[in-house]
């Protein structure tokens, strides 16, 4: 079985929901068994890199580097 990669919004920044942490989407990693694909994403606030389903990518909120800016600022002064 042959399994195209989808497309993926490759450095954009997004939460875990509306209010959660902000992480960047990096590159596609593997396809899985279920049709869905692992998804390279780095934490903001940490810089940790980790993986998560596009599936669940898909549906967290993008968030504009405006906005993270002023957080950060507001957070660090």
């Amino acid at each position: 079985m042959t399994c195209s990669q989808p497309p993926i919004p490759v450095g954009a920044i997004k939460s875990f929901g509306p209010l959660g942490p902000k992480y960047q989407v990096g590159r596609a990693l593997y396809p899985l068994e279920s049709g869905d694909w692992m998804i390279e994403i780095t934490l903001v606030e940490t810089g940790e890199k980790t993986e998560y389903r596009l599936t669940r990518l898909i549906g967290d909120p993008e968030q504009d580097w405006k906005s993270l800016w002023i957080e950060n600022k507001i957070a660090h002064g």
